[in-house]
């Protein structure tokens, strides 16, 4: 009986990961930003303005870091897109015995929730290296 039993577990295994591979992969994510011969479109360059504004006094100019805060341009490169919002919404502490990393939160900062989808598409166009430093240029008729 325990032979039968395994026998069918094995089965059962072998089924759903035979499955799991007919599987088609998951589709690539559309970038949250779009630049057409090095010009964005109005929501990347509305992110880079609103990041002036709200994210540049600690993260430095075009997201590189200061002594303040850290590189956002390397961040993204780790965080998921969920993962960024919820620091940016929510803040974060990080303290240890060495250092002290207070990330507050902008959850209730008007001007950076209502464009946190723009702050996001600018900042992943600067960590993916689609977007150099400095004032980005629009697609013109937007």
């Amino acid at each position: 009986m325990r032979i039968l039993r395994a026998v069918v577990a094995a089965g059962c295994c072998a089924v759903s990961l035979s499955a799991a591979a007919q599987q088609p992969a998951a589709a690539p994510q559309e970038a949250p930003y779009k630049i057409e011969g090095g010009r964005v479109d109005q929501g990347t360059y509305n992110g880079y303005r609103r990041y002036g504004n709200s994210c540049e006094r600690c993260h430095g100019q075009d997201g590189a870091g200061s002594s303040f805060a850290p590189s956002l341009v390397e961040s993204l490169k780790h965080l998921t897109h969920e993962q960024f919002t919820e620091v940016v919404i929510n803040g974060r502490q990080n303290v240890t015995t060495s250092q002290q990393n207070v990330m507050p939160p902008f959850g209730q900062v008007e001007d950076v929730v209502l464009y946190i989808e723009d702050i996001y598409g600018y900042l992943k166009a600067r960590s993916d290296g689609a977007l150099g430093r400095g004032r980005p240029q629009r697609v013109a008729n937007q």
